[in-house]
């Protein structure tokens, strides 16, 4: 397998067979990111991806495959479903194909691109929404609003593609922390993501927040400010049916839950953290990560 720099995937693709199709993201702007600073965007090309897949559905291990980088989506209708039909004839074990996508990516491809996408095997859309905010969305240059965000998850819904939504708590800092919360909440209830994944705001050195953070023009919440942006988020949002989990590596308080039915006890658990302020319930800075 080729891999060109370092390579990322949603803590649920642990066990995929990772493909890398993209170099990096066509975006790269993010002010929080760092994964992708060290490498120029570019499609592989056709002969790379045929022997990593060749390779790697040799093994009969897989069960998933992954496809990177970073918005490997932004790739044409015509290149991602020449991967997908390679992989459902080399692959015939393959349950599922999930992918990186932002709303630039989803929104080129019409409605009927996306349900070719969705027979030939995509199964899973990954998307880092952020914030459901247009202040926040534009502080971090994003690159999409809060509209198009919203478009591209009714687009990638409607054609059957499993969408996963992303949201960041801390995107807003201290200043923007409520309205954040507030936004995103009812930016998720609009969108009815069928997972959400809840990741708390890492500042990664050398990025443009960072920066920002040691000039002291943003400031992150401390970690009770998050609890309570993870409690509003959590408290306002309204889900048909939705995988909610905010146990990532980042995260002081993990949680999984299925909403709506674990609403109630995911609140309560969290007030009961709050009150007690007692820090010994979190999570230790030491097993925090990225």
């Amino acid at each position: 397998m080729e891999y060109i720099g370092q390579i990322f995937r949603p803590p649920s693709e642990a066990d995929s067979l990772l493909v890398q199709v993209t170099v990096g993201c066509s975006h790269n702007e993010c002010t929080y990111c760092a994964m992708y600073r060290d490498k120029r965007f570019m499609p592989k090309k056709w002969e790379k991806i045929e022997a990593d897949l060749r390779e790697g559905l040799s093994e009969p291990y897989y069960r998933r495959v992954f496809l990177c980088d970073g918005d490997a989506m932004i790739l044409s209708a015509d290149k991602l479903l020449r991967i997908l039909d390679f992989i459902k004839e080399h692959g015939p074990h393959i349950e599922r194909v999930g992918i990186y996508g932002d709303a630039r990516g989803i929104l080129k491809k019409t409605p009927e691109e996306l349900i070719a996408l969705r027979e030939a095997g995509l199964g899973i859309v990954y998307h880092g929404v952020e914030s459901g905010d247009e202040e926040v969305l534009r502080r971090l240059k994003k690159g999409a609003s809060a509209a198009e965000q919203l478009e591209a998850a009714k687009k990638c819904k409607a054609a059957g593609i499993t969408y996963s939504a992303i949201v960041l708590l801390g995107a807003g800092g201290t200043e923007l922390s409520e309205q954040h919360a507030r936004s995103t909440a009812a930016w998720l209830s609009a969108a009815d993501p069928d997972y959400l994944g809840l990741l708390m705001l890492t500042l990664v050195p050398y990025t443009p927040l960072w920066d920002d953070a040691e000039a002291g023009r943003f400031s992150l919440p401390d970690k009770w400010g998050l609890l309570r942006e993870l409690r509003a988020i959590t408290e306002q949002s309204n889900f048909s049916a939705c995988h909610f989990s905010a146990n990532h590596a980042s995260n002081y308080l993990p949680i999984r839950a299925d909403m709506p039915r674990d609403k109630q006890r995911v609140l309560a658990l969290i007030d009961r953290v709050l009150e007690s302020g007692d820090e010994s319930l979190l999570k230790p800075e030491w097993m925090r990560g990225l």
